[in-house]
């Protein structure tokens, strides 16, 4: 394989940010990070217990002896085709060991990671490839009857950086993730040493405004998240981890490929979520706990409840993402006879803000969250701080923080000047600091713990020739919590339905997720004396609209 190395990477759009970020300037020397990345504890963990099982249940049987020899190889293999510290590798797959494999590689060669959720289809992988400069990107070749490679084919034509489209489980013909191992095999990585405290990943998150926001964390800022959760939680080494969420999302990535080199834990990966086959895995494994969205609790409950047991090894079931209803919560943990399941609050920018309560049933209920870790405040429309109690937005600064966004002016919106991150949701936070959220600030849907723009979905829409106008809003959904709702105002003279509308959405390329659920199409839509659309009427128009008989 010829070797191509340069050592400067083509400029990234945050390189105006200089670690540590300013607003973290005040851990740098605190002692709260742990000062090494994912690659030296992977090696770390080889050489301590080579042949512990890391990923349970897989038949490849991951070992950290493994996995550590296996991403060695194939940061190798990258360094072979041209790739530098400082490049972007991105994946897309499934959850599938792989995942950690590629992790792994980019922290010992100083590769930034970019997960990108595997319900993504052309215009945003497009957009996330094309915005932060992805030189390789794993992809699963085929997964669910979607055809990815394909996919990879339509849009790496618009992609001029995209130097390497590297198929994950693939068909074996040309470049892949196994042949890149295989060529790695035996050598040794020559790289630079990787500054914990530089960019370790970029993963994009919904904005208001339609354009995904390239959330940067370091290797300290990551690793501080985990090791807090594990102590709250009472992780201990040698417990096994059910991950159901994605772990192209921060709380999977987190706690279900990088937990295992932080804690010693061990992770059963689902590809994709089954109730009946996740209480399987937990009574094989005796799984001790997880972090999923609601809908996962509850249909997990439904399952145990018709097996008739209580899932006596688990301890935690740390529920987020969505509001979570107060019943939910008590319900679950009836049915396990002690406090398992609670409620935390935090997002890709500010991992778990609350970490819940494990040993209070009633406050895992009806609050989300103890603040832990982490500095709150709540202020008002002017930026004041309100009382213990008051009602707010939620600016939230710790050393898990993020470093800040790729793009510099989002990131001065979102981080006030003494360095808290401006949250979007509402809420209060109590004088023993419990949280509660309350509403939401930010024009976002959270459907089954997915972030969507509604922004997006209305541009789209904008786009029809029969539309108007249109206003896209969450609506309840029993299942997922949200749903997508728009209101459309037709053109004169026209009458578009509820099939072609969402079949317009379908063809844009966006996310099927994103498809709108429901269509109210109306005269006129609600407005402020400005203008503005009172989008406040519109989710409460609907949801007396979806509760009536």
């Amino acid at each position: 394989m010829e070797t191509r190395v340069t050592e400067r990477p083509a400029a990234r759009p945050w390189d105006w940010l200089t670690p540590p970020a300013t607003h973290h300037a005040r851990y740098a020397a605190s002692g709260a990070w742990l000062g090494k990345t994912l690659g030296r504890l992977a090696f770390e963990a080889a050489e301590r217990e080579p042949d512990a099982p890391v990923f349970l249940g897989d038949p490849a049987m991951p070992t950290y002896a493994s996995l550590a020899a296996d991403a060695e190889a194939l940061a190798v293999s990258l360094r072979d085709l041209g790739l530098s510290p400082g490049d972007v590798v991105s994946f897309q797959t499934p959850n599938w060991f792989e995942a950690a494999v590629i992790n792994l590689a980019a922290a010992m060669a100083g590769f930034v990671i970019n997960p990108i959720v595997i319900i993504y289809r052309d215009a945003e992988v497009r957009q996330m490839l094309a915005d932060c400069g992805a030189k390789a990107f794993f992809f699963a070749e085929n997964f669910r009857g979607v055809d990815f490679a394909a996919m990879v084919g339509r849009v790496a034509p618009d992609l001029p950086a995209l130097a390497h489209a590297i198929p994950v489980r693939g068909s074996g013909a040309g470049i892949g993730y196994e042949s890149l191992v295989a060529a790695g095999r035996g050598r040794r990585l020559d790289a630079p040493a990787v500054d914990p405290r530089s960019v370790k990943m970029i993963l994009y998150t919904s904005g208001t405004t339609g354009r995904p926001k390239g959330v940067l964390h370091s290797h300290d800022t990551l690793a501080r998240a985990v090791r807090v959760c594990v102590d709250h939680w009472g992780v201990q080494p040698g417990d096994a981890i059910l991950m159901p969420s994605p772990v192209t999302h921060v709380s999977g990535f987190a706690n279900g490929l990088e937990m295992p080199f932080l804690a010693g834990t061990r992770t059963a990966l689902m590809e994709s979520w089954d109730a009946r086959d996740a209480l399987a895995l937990i009574e094989r494994h005796a799984v001790r706990g997880t972090v999923a969205a609601t809908p996962f609790l509850q249909e997990l409950v439904a399952r145990a409840g018709e097996a008739g047991t209580p899932l006596p090894s688990l301890r935690f079931f740390a529920c987020g993402g969505a509001a979570i209803p107060a019943e939910i919560v008590r319900g679950a943990n009836a049915r396990f006879g002690r406090t398992v399941a609670f409620r935390v609050f935090g997002s890709s920018e500010v991992p778990l803000v609350t970490l819940g309560y494990p040993a209070d049933g009633e406050r895992a209920a009806t609050t989300d969250g103890a603040v832990i870790d982490y500095e709150v405040k709540v202020v008002d429309e002017d930026g004041h701080i309100l009382p213990a109690g008051a009602e707010g937005e939620i600016l939230a600064r710790g050393p898990a923080m993020f470093m800040g966004y790729a793009d510099e002016g989002q990131t001065r919106e979102a981080i006030d000047p003494e360095g808290y991150f401006r949250t979007g949701d509402i809420g209060t936070v109590a004088a023993d600091g419990a949280l509660l959220v309350t509403g939401r600030k930010k024009d976002l849907i959270i459907r089954g713990g997915e972030n969507i723009s509604a922004k997006e979905i209305e541009d789209v829409l904008h786009r029809h020739p029969m539309v108007e106008e249109a206003s896209v809003v969450a609506m309840p959904h029993a299942r997922l919590g949200e749903g997508v709702c728009a209101f459309v105002i037709a053109r004169a003279g026209t009458a578009p339905d509820f099939a072609a509308l969402v079949g317009f959405v379908a063809e844009s390329g966006l996310a099927p997720q994103k498809r709108p659920e429901r269509i109210e199409f109306v005269a006129e839509l609600p407005r402020t004396a400005s203008g503005k659309i009172r989008k406040d009427v519109l989710r409460e128009t609907i949801r007396r609209l979806t509760a009536a008989p």
